[in-house]
């Protein structure tokens, strides 16, 4: 296990191979999600006439956080599979960042670590804080 995280297992170009595999596969994951999700919707309210778009009507509140999206999904509607794939496409970055720590970490690359650690602290205060615009 130890030879996993050794700097002589982990080249650069390693790291950098592996940073962009979990680019694509966030995308491509999180562009499937929103499909299945597309088609259930289409299924579900396709035949209904068009709404009124020139009235703002915001997202119900069962869909602004991970539990009632997570909800949402076991009870297999449309709506939730959307946004469970809306926040894996958001998700997919911040395991990039992640990812470009722990290679930052086996290089030993002091600066980098430390920008890549505020970079990550900036992202979780601003998904965590209860601060309003």
């Amino acid at each position: 296990m130890k030879k996993y995280f050794s700097q002589q297992y982990w080249k650069d170009q390693d790291i950098q191979l592996l940073v962009g595999k979990i680019l694509r596969a966030g995308v491509s994951i999180a562009s499937l999600i929103v499909l299945v999700g597309g088609i259930m919707y289409l299924i579900s309210y396709g035949g209904e006439t068009l709404p009124d778009y020139s009235i703002f009507k915001g997202e119900s509140i069962g869909y602004t956080n991970l539990s009632g999206i997570f909800l949402g999904v076991f009870d297999l509607k449309a709506v939730a599979v959307i946004q469970l794939g809306v926040v894996a496409l958001l998700a997919t970055p911040i395991f990039r960042v992640f990812f470009s720590l722990i290679g930052f970490l086996l290089e030993k690359d002091r600066l980098y670590i430390v920008i890549t650690v505020m970079v990550l602290g900036i992202i979780f205060f601003s998904i965590f804080s209860d601060i309003k615009a």
